[in-house]
């Protein structure tokens, strides 16, 4: 047995940090001593609620989740208690590829509470608003015992939506400004969420009132005729507490009308998932394969404008079949 699975079963979160640190390693030696735990502890996963949040900057993400998961910690709900897991995906420079990792700063009152866990992590470079290895962290975090997994993305775009396809439900935060956030958001991300809302609401009353009304026809004009969950929208301020409690009723009540259909959306989600780490293994292999050299000069040809990168494409695929 791998001398970190005993402790993490346990709940021990010092083990779950130096897990997931295992996890998102890209040293060869680390990743297959990753994969012998999460193999070990994958049999006791799978019991959480995973909650995907994104939004634009400043909308409230941070001071949002840490309300959320203090109101759950708690045990506001009547639970006694969630055990809450906060995956925080920072931004990683293009330039240096280092990241602020200032999340923990962010949630003061979460990061001490002895219910909780966050775990800042960089992206990478990886696009989507999580990271490589957020798949993984989440089955720790499950394995360690958090019953309540909140997932956070870099922020809004079109790409941020990878984190739709690895939880049981996607939130998005928007701005009492709902008409100009729609025009920023666009329809991508929008038809993705299964529950929008408002945040700082207290700031403007009236114009929350609009965005909620304006979010709520366009999620229902999104939404396919047929579909079992009918996307709404709620009204929150972080700051003071005020909707947590809807948000929670919301996501009940989408648990609720789920029911049963959540365990074949997982296994769609771990299809994806070992689909994208076929593709990362075969590019790897396939470039491992290749005469570095000869990989190169192809690259450079491309470049000079001598052949075009389809071209290239074609030329390496040929080299690598011969």
């Amino acid at each position: 047995m791998h001398p970190l699975a005993a402790p993490l079963l346990t709940g021990s979160r010092r083990a779950l940090a130096q897990a997931i640190t295992l996890a998102e390693s890209t040293r060869p030696e680390h990743e297959a001593q990753a994969q012998v735990l999460l193999s070990e502890v994958l049999p006791h996963a799978g019991r959480s609620m995973r909650i995907g949040l994104s939004g634009v900057p400043g909308v409230g993400k941070s001071t949002f989740i840490e309300a959320l998961g203090v109101w759950l910690a708690d045990g506001a709900d009547g639970s006694g208690g969630h055990r809450v897991a906060v995956l925080a995906v920072d931004p990683s420079s293009a330039r240096t590829g280092g990241s602020i990792m200032g999340d923990k700063t962010r949630m003061p009152a979460l990061t001490v509470h002895p219910r909780a866990f966050i775990r800042p992590s960089p992206s990478g470079g990886t696009l989507g608003g999580v990271t490589r290895r957020t798949r993984e962290a989440i089955t720790l975090c499950e394995a360690a015992g958090y019953d309540i997994i909140l997932v956070e993305t870099v922020g809004v775009g079109q790409s941020e939506t990878q984190v739709a396809a690895m939880t049981d439900l996607f939130v998005l935060l928007t701005l009492p400004n709902a008409g100009d956030e729609l025009q920023g958001i666009k329809r991508g991300i929008m038809e993705l969420a299964d529950l929008c809302v408002v945040n700082k609401a207290d700031l403007d009353p009236a114009a929350a009132n609009r965005a909620q009304m304006e979010l709520g026809s366009a999620l229902h004009l999104l939404t396919p005729r047929g579909a079992v969950w009918q996307p709404r929208a709620v009204q929150a301020s972080a700051l003071s507490g005020a909707g947590v409690q809807a948000v929670w009723n919301a996501v009940q009540e989408y648990r609720q009308v789920i029911g049963a259909r959540l365990e074949a959306r997982r296994q769609a989600q771990t299809a994806l998932w070992f689909d994208a780490l076929l593709r990362e293994a075969v590019w790897r292999s396939f470039v491992s394969g290749q005469d570095a050299g000869r990989l190169q000069a192809t690259r450079r040809a491309v470049l000079a404008g001598e052949l075009t990168p389809v071209q290239g494409i074609e030329k390496v695929m040929l080299a690598g079949m011969s």
